[in-house]
């Protein structure tokens, strides 16, 4: 019986690696129905479980392994935190998760970032400091953990001993690349915020350099060409969405770093809005049910499309969220835009949009995943800036009536008008506290989290005129 069930569990974590979740999650029962006693494949369950979005499930696997008085439990909690904090959006009871980790293994790194990061969510600078101080004495050669710590500190001079810190971690030849990728775009924002621009881009340069060892494959504009070609093919036309219902999210989207997170906010702060934040439930169906995209999702009927977006629907029930009032804000979002309205005909679409040269600087400046391959490159930035203005202009043409170009450099020019026009293009009522949404209370799960904080304010209009000489080929690749 022991050998049978150790075949197995072979199956099961090979199911799992491969990627085949619903096949993982019935081979993980099937061996835990007939032994019940084994920790680790309790822990494997959990975390095949929460892959799959199946998050009260996985939290319940992950308790049987505790339970079962299984190895290392700080690490059973942590990723106990991570789903109520990240799919569940339980702040309070994702600390109290990572207080357990933390009353087993004082020391356990990861468990106080885990803390840090909700206490930036949430706003509370000093004791993210305080969190992030304990991860780096943990591990002092932790480069995340110092650049956690450096990102919640305020400078006052390029002479103080943390830059001097985090410039000796950058210049080290055996840190791996995701370090060196870690500690350069934190070294180029603390210079950038001081005003040592020189320096500031070369950090960022390097920052890129690093990601692009992650990438694995550079940028390719054919590729990219071809992807927005086969979009506009697969959705030609209005195509026959499902069934109109009155309830739609509201999907914010538009290029990385081009304002969707302040959008949320202002939207945030009326009485009739939900932030749902980067919501993963559209690009999970496609990946579940649409591949190869977008050629498997052009041409389906009302029927079909009916059932994708119970699906949406349902994750949105996991998470316990609305349907009516809730702002889906995915920026990259802006390539389905032509799903979105098969699933969602009454969906409205906010497109934010900002200066093109500071877009692109800013996505450069941006520690974006290393699968975000146009980022780590100012003419790739370019080209894909073209790529994504010929799509827009597609989808402007099939929706226009329900998308809202939202320009962050109006916004911020002159707040009042801009923020009545947009509500009422979604049909809501002037409030008050939509102008001041740094006063807006709860988590931001966001790279911007500390600038939508403030009042708005213009000094990011015109900033890429800072670092003019070094941006001469993304000018160039832009056409200006």
């Amino acid at each position: 019986m022991a050998e049978i069930n150790d075949q197995l569990c072979a199956r099961a974590a090979a199911l799992m690696n491969a990627g085949r979740h619903g096949e993982a999650i019935a081979a993980y029962r099937q061996l835990l129905a007939a032994d019940p006693a084994r920790a680790d494949d309790w822990y494997n369950l959990g975390v095949v479980l929460k892959r799959a979005r199946h998050y009260a499930d996985a939290l319940e696997a992950y308790e049987r392994a505790l339970a079962l008085d299984i190895d290392q439990p700080e690490e059973v909690w942590l990723n106990r935190a991570v789903i109520h904090a990240e799919q569940l959006g339980d702040a309070e009871q994702a600390a109290a998760e990572l207080e357990n980790a933390l009353a087993l293994n004082p020391s356990y790194a990861p468990a106080w970032l885990n803390l840090g990061n909700l206490h930036e969510d949430r706003g509370a600078r000093e004791a993210a400091r305080e969190a992030y101080a304990k991860a780096r004495a943990a591990d002092p050669n932790d480069a995340l953990a110092l650049m956690r710590l450096a990102e919640v500190t305020q400078f006052d001079s390029v002479d103080d001993p943390m830059i001097g810190m985090l410039r000796q971690m950058a210049a080290r030849s055996d840190l791996p690349a995701m370090g060196r990728a870690d500690v350069n775009f934190t070294l180029g924002k603390v210079l950038d915020g001081l005003g040592a621009y020189d320096e500031a881009f070369a950090a960022y340069a390097a920052g890129n350099e690093a990601t692009t060892e992650m990438a694995g494959r550079p940028y390719d504009p054919q590729e990219a060409e071809a992807q927005i070609d086969a979009l506009m093919g697969a959705f030609p036309d209005r195509g026959d969405p499902a069934p109109s219902e009155e309830e739609a999210p509201i999907f914010i989207l538009g290029m990385f770093r081009s304002g969707s997170t302040l959008v949320e906010r202002i939207l945030a702060a009326h009485s009739q809005v939900t932030a749902g934040g980067e919501l993963e439930h559209l690009p999970a169906l496609i990946g579940a049910h649409l591949l190869p995209y977008p050629k498997a999702a052009g041409g389906l009927g009302s029927a079909r499309h009916a059932a994708l977006r119970g699906d949406y629907l349902a994750g949105l029930e996991r998470q316990k969220l609305p349907v009516a009032g809730l702002t889906d804000k995915r920026p990259d979002n802006f390539l389905h835009v032509g799903l979105i309205k098969r699933l969602f005909p009454n969906a409205k679409i906010v497109h934010t949009m900002r200066a093109p040269m500071d877009n692109g600087l800013s996505i450069y400046f941006a520690h974006l995943h290393p699968s975000v391959r146009y980022a780590q490159r100012l003419d790739s930035i370019g080209h894909w800036y073209g790529q994504y203005v010929r799509l827009m202009d597609h989808w402007r043409g099939l929706y226009g009536e329900d998308m809202i170009d939202f320009s962050y450099d109006a916004l911020v020019a002159d707040p009042e008008p801009e923020i009545r026009r947009l509500l009422d293009f979604l049909g809501l009522p002037f409030e008050e506290a939509c102008l001041k949404p740094h006063a807006v209370t709860g988590v931001v799960r966001t790279a911007s989290s500390w600038q939508v904080r403030e009042p708005l304010y213009q000094r990011s209009s015109g900033r890429w005129q800072n670092y003019e000489q070094q941006l001469a080929p993304l000018q160039a690749a832009l056409g200006l």
